[in-house]
C-alpha cells in the first residue's frame, strides 16, 4: 500500500440484508449471512492500488449484519470544486443497464448464473455523468426524487442525443454548445445508452482528449511483488533535490508509513471504529424495550413499530482522528522509522530495536503484540528486512527468534520457508478447473475447516480453499489428498487471503520440510515410524508419564495422528497456531515431537491420575492449552534432545552442504537454517520398524556422542583430546560391556557397569563402584554403550522404569567409535 501522506482514514457503515432463519442451503446447513459474504468479497478491493484511487484498508463485521469499512479518505472532493457541501449520491450515477437490473437477491441454494450488467462499461457511463456535472458546474437531477431520477434515466433509450437531452432538462444548453468539440465527443461516447455501443475504458483512453492530457502524467506501474521474477529495484529513482528529501524525512514520519500500518497501529493505540461512529451519531442505540412491537400475530407478523431509521443507509464518512496515535508515538525518534541494517554474521540472536525497548522485549508475547511503540519498531524493521529478502535472510531468521509482528507474519513465514521465484506464474499455470477424483472430499472438508473464522467461512474463502488445495493435489501427482490437508492450508490462506499463489507456495514448502511423505497413498510406514519416535521422545523427557501411558495402553496411535498430520492445526484455533508456528518454522523437522511432549506435560497431572477410558475422554475434548508455555517448554525440550535422537528413515533427505563435503554444520541446533544434518559414516543407521517400536529409549549417533563429549577426532592416536572449550559434563556415558572389554578401550570419561550384574532380581539398580555416579547424573543425558544392541536397549528400558529421564543408547555400539581413535586405553599399573 502507498504511504498515508496528506490523506486521512475514514470509516462508513451499512447493513447487509438479513436472511430468513428457517431456510437452509442444499447441504442442510444454515445459509451464510450476507455480511460474511460481503466480508469475503471485500478483500479483493484491498489489492487495488493506484495513486489516484483511495485505498480500501479494512472491513469489520458487527452485530445485526452491520459492516464497517475503513478506507483512505480525502476531505476535499470533486463536489468541493462545485462548491457544494453534500456527498455524492449514488443513484444519479448508475448506468441505465444497472438500473434496469433492479435488486436481485441470491441464496446459497439458488445459484445465479446470469452475469451482472455492472462492469467496466457501466463505469464509463458514471464517468460521463461526473464529467457532465463538472462541465455544467451543477449537480444533476436535484429537483427530482430518486424514483423519478431512475425513471428519467431509463427513458433516455428513446432519444438520439443523450447529452443534448440532459442539457435541455437542466437548462444549460447554451453551456453545452460552447464546449470544445473534443470534449463534446467524449461526453457523447461516455453517455451512449446501449452498453454494446459504449466504449470500454481502454478504448476510451485512445480518445484524443486523453492523448493530449496523458503526457502530463507519469504512467503508474504497480511495484513488483516481493516473490516474483521481476527486478524489484528496476524502477527506483532518487529525487532530484536530495536536500528536499532530508527535509521530508525530518517532518511527519508516520505519514511515510503505509495506510495499512497506520491503521493497524491506530487500532493498537485504542482506536475503536464503533465508538467513532457512535460519537458522530452514525450508530444510534435504542433500548430493547422500545423495539418491541405493539401488536403481534401468531405467524410472527407485527404492527405498531415503524422501521428503525438507524438501519437505513447513511453514506457519511467519519474521519478517524490520529491524535491519540501520534500522542502515543510522540517520544519515538526518527531513527526508529529508518533503522540501519547491520551485516552481522554472528549466530547469536539480537534485535535492532532501540535499547529502551529491551524491557518490552522481555514481556509476554501477547503483551508485546499489543504494545503500540514496540510493534512500530518491529514492523518498520521487518518491512526493511523483507524488502531486502533474500539477501537479508539471515537477519530475518535472527529477528524472528525474538518475535514476529502479526502484521508482517504472512511474508515473514514465506521468507522462513525459503519461498522465492515467480510463484504467481507457477500457480497460474496449474489446472485448477478440470474435475479430479478428490473434488468431492475437498468439498466435504472445507465447510468444516476453521469455520468459526468469518473470513475462512465466507463463500470467497471456500472458493480460495478449493483452488489452493486443488492446485497442491494436481501439482503433486505422487501424493494424495488426506483429510487434514485443509486444516494445514488454513493458516497460509488466512495470512495470504489475497495472494493464493503465496499461500500455495508456502504450503508446498512447508509439507516437504515437516510432513515429508505423510501424504503418500500408503503412508502407514511413515506414520508408524513417526509415532514410534514420538513414543521414545516421551520416554526420553518424561519417563514417569511414559511408563503410565504404556501401562494403561494409551499409545500415541490413539491421539497423536491428527496432531502431526495437521501440525496441530486440527487441535488449536488459528490465533494459537500463529504463535506456535512462529517458533515451529525456526526449528527442523523434529521440533513437532517436542511440541507434542510439551502438550502432554501440560496435561501430566490429569493423565497420571486417570486410566485408559478417562484419557480417551480427555483427548476427545482437549482442555485449554497455554500456548506460550507450550512454545517455551518445546524450545527447552528441543535444546535438550540430541540431534540424532529423532532420526527417521522416512524424513526428508538432508540437503548437501555448499562445499559438497557433507561436513556437519556448526550452527546451533535452534537457529537460522536449522536443517537436519547430512549423513556421514558416524551417522545413525536405519533399523526395521519392529525393532524401533521395541526400544523404549532413542538411539543417538556416534557423531552426536563425540560432539556432546566434546572430543576431537585425532586419526589413529590412542589418546583422544578434549576441545579447548571447558564446561561441565553434558552427559554421562555408561559402558555396559564386561570389565575386560572396558579395560581394552573405552570412551574417555565413561563409567563401567556390566550388564550382567547391573540390576537386582527385583529390578532395582545393583550397588557398585559407579552407582553413585549414575545417580548423580539423573536428569542429564545418559548414553548407554555396549556391543550387543539388545542388551543396551534392555539396560536403557530398566533405567526408564526407574524414572531416569534423558536415557539413550549409542547406535551401532562401541564398534562405531573404534575407527575414530577415540577409545582410551588406561595406563598399566606399576
Amino acid at each position: 500500500m502507498f504511504p498515508l501522506k496528506d490523506a486521512e482514514m475514514g470509516a462508513f457503515t451499512f447493513f447487509a440484508s438479513a436472511l430468513p432463519h428457517d431456510v437452509c442451503g442444499s447441504n442442510g446447513l444454515p445459509l451464510t449471512p450476507n455480511s460474511i459474504k460481503i466480508l469475503g468479497r471485500f478483500q479483493i478491493l484491498k489489492t487495488i492500488t493506484h495513486p489516484r484511487l483511495c485505498q480500501y484498508v479494512d472491513i469489520s463485521r458487527g452485530k445485526h449484519e452491520r459492516l464497517v469499512v475503513v478506507a483512505e479518505h480525502c476531505e476535499r472532493s470533486l463536489e468541493d470544486l462545485l462548491r457544494e457541501r453534500k456527498p455524492v449520491r449514488y443513484p444519479s450515477y448508475l448506468a441505465p443497464e444497472v438500473i434496469a437490473q433492479g435488486i436481485s437477491k441470491t441464496t446459497d441454494h439458488v445459484p445465479n448464473g446470469k452475469p451482472l450488467p455492472s462492469g467496466p462499461k457501466s463505469d464509463v457511463w458514471s464517468l460521463g455523468i461526473i464529467l457532465f456535472e463538472l462541465c455544467m458546474g451543477r449537480k444533476l437531477f436535484q429537483s427530482l426524487d430518486i424514483s423519478e431520477r431512475l425513471k428519467f434515466l431509463l427513458t433516455l433509450d428513446c432519444v438520439d442525443d443523450t447529452v443534448i437531452v440532459l442539457a435541455e432538462e437542466h437548462g444549460c444548453l447554451d453551456v453545452v454548445k460552447e464546449l470544445p468539440e473534443n470534449v463534446m465527443g467524449l461526453l457523447k461516447r461516455c453517455l451512449t445508452f446501449h452498453p454494446s455501443n459504449r466504449p470500454t475504458p481502454s478504448e476510451l483512453m485512445q480518445d484524443k482528449v486523453f492523448s493530449e492530457v496523458s503526457p502530463s502524467y507519469t504512467p503508474f506501474t504497480k511495484p513488483a511483488s516481493l516473490f516474483s521474477s521481476s527486478l524489484r529495484c528496476a524502477d527506483l529513482t532518487l529525487p532530484e533535490d536530495i536536500s528536499q528529501l532530508c527535509q521530508d524525512i525530518n517532518s511527519d514520519y508516520l505519514a511515510e508509513r503505509s495506510i495499512e500500518e497506520v491503521y493497524y497501529l491506530w487500532c493498537l493505540a485504542g482506536g475503536d471504529l464503533e465508538k467513532e461512529l457512535v460519537n458522530k451519531e452514525i450508530i444510534r442505540s435504542k433500548p430493547p424495550v422500545c423495539t418491541l412491537p405493539n401488536f403481534l400475530f401468531e405467524d410472527g407478523e407485527s404492527f405498531g413499530q415503524g422501521r428503525d431509521r438507524s438501519s437505513l443507509l447513511d453514506d457519511t464518512t467519519v474521519t478517524l482522528s490520529l491524535c491519540q496515535l501520534r500522542n502515543r508515538l510522540k517520544d519515538v525518534g526518527g531513527e526508529a522509522f529508518y533503522p540501519l541494517l547491520e551485516d552481522d554474521q554472528s549466530n547469536l540472536p539480537h534485535s535492532n530495536s532501540n535499547n529502551e525497548l529491551s524491557a518490552a522485549a522481555t514481556l509476554p508475547l501477547i503483551i508485546r503484540e499489543r504494545d503500540t511503540e514496540y510493534q512500530l519498531h518491529r514492523i518498520v524493521l521487518f518491512d526493511r528486512l523483507l524488502k531486502a529478502y533474500p539477501y537479508k535472510k539471515n537477519q530475518i531468521w535472527k529477528e524472528a527468534r525474538v518475535d514476529i509482528p502479526p502484521l508482517m507474519r504472512g511474508l515473514t513465514w514465506a521468507a522462513l520457508l525459503g519461498v522465492e521465484g515467480a510463484i504467481h506464474a507457477k500457480y497460474d499455470a496449474i489446472d485448477k478447473d478440470t474435475p479430479i477424483p478428490t473434488d468431492r472430499q475437498i468439498e466435504v472438508d472445507i465447510p468444516r475447516c476453521h469455520q468459526y473464522d468469518e473470513l475462512l467461512s465466507s463463500p470467497e474463502g471456500h472458493a480460495k480453499f478449493r483452488r489452493v488445495l486443488k492446485a497442491w493435489v494436481v501439482s503433486h501427482p505422487d501424493l494424495v489428498y488426506w483429510q487434514g490437508l485443509d486444516s494445514l492450508c488454513a493458516p497460509f490462506l488466512y495470512l495470504n487471503f489475497n495472494n493464493e499463489a503465496l499461500a500455495y507456495a508456502c504450503m508446498s514448502a512447508f509439507i516437504p520440510k515437516y510432513l515429508y511423505n505423510f501424504f503418500l497413498k500408503d503412508n502407514s510406514h511413515v506414520i508408524q515410524e513417526y509415532l514410534a519416535v514420538f513414543s521414545q521422545m516421551i520416554a526420553f523427557h518424561d519417563p514417569e508419564l511414559s511408563n503410565h501411558l504404556n501401562e494403561i495402553g494409551f499409545i500415541p496411535d490413539l491421539y497423536a495422528i491428527p496432531w502431526f498430520l495437521t501440525m496441530f492445526t486440527h487441535v488449536f484455533p488459528l490465533h494459537k497456531i500463529f504463535h506456535l508456528w512462529d517458533t515451529l518454522l525456526l526449528g527442523n523437522s523434529s521440533f513437532p515431537f517436542c511440541i507434542g511432549v510439551a502438550i502432554l506435560q501440560q496435561l501430566r497431572d490429569r493423565l497420571l491420575a486417570n486410566g485408559f477410558n478417562e484419557c480417551i475422554l480427555l483427548f476427545s475434548d482437549l482442555p485449554e492449552i497455554d500456548i506460550e508455555r507450550c512454545v517455551r517448554e518445546s524450545i527447552n525440550l528441543f535444546c535438550w534432545t540430541p540431534k540424532s535422537a529423532t532420526y527417521r528413515q522416512h524424513a526428508q533427505p538432508p540437503r548437501p552442504t555448499s562445499d559438497g563435503s557433507g561436513a556437519r554444520s556448526s550452527t546451533p541446533y535452534f537457529s537460522t537454517e536449522c536443517a537436519d544434518p547430512p549423513k556421514t559414516d558416524l551417522s545413525r543407521e536405519s533399523i526395521p520398524l519392529n525393532d524401533l517400536k521395541s526400544e523404549v529409549s532413542p538411539r543417538i549417533s556416534a557423531e552426536d556422542l563425540i560432539d556432546l563429549c566434546e572430543l576431537t577426532v585425532t586419526g589413529h592416536f590412542k589418546t583422544p583430546t578434549k576441545k579447548t572449550k571447558s564446561s561441565k559434563p553434558k552427559l554421562l556415558v555408561v559402558d555396559i560391556r564386561n570389565t575386560e572389554d572396558f579395560v581394552r578401550g573405552h570412551i574417555s570419561g565413561s563409567i563401567n557397569i556390566p550388564f550382567s550384574a547391573a540390576f537386582t532380581a527385583e529390578g532395582g539398580l545393583a550397588q557398585g563402584p559407579h552407582t553413585a555416579m549414575l545417580q548423580s547424573f539423573k536428569g542429564k543425558v545418559i548414553v548407554i554403550v555396549g556391543h550387543v544392541a539388545k542388551h543396551t536397549a534392555e539396560f536403557a528400558a530398566h533405567l526408564v522404569k526407574m524414572k531416569y529421564p534423558r536415557i539413550c543408547t549409542l547406535d551401532g555400539g562401541i564398534s562405531k567409535i573404534k575407527p575414530t581413535g577415540l577409545l582410551t586405553v588406561p595406563s598399566p599399573q606399576i
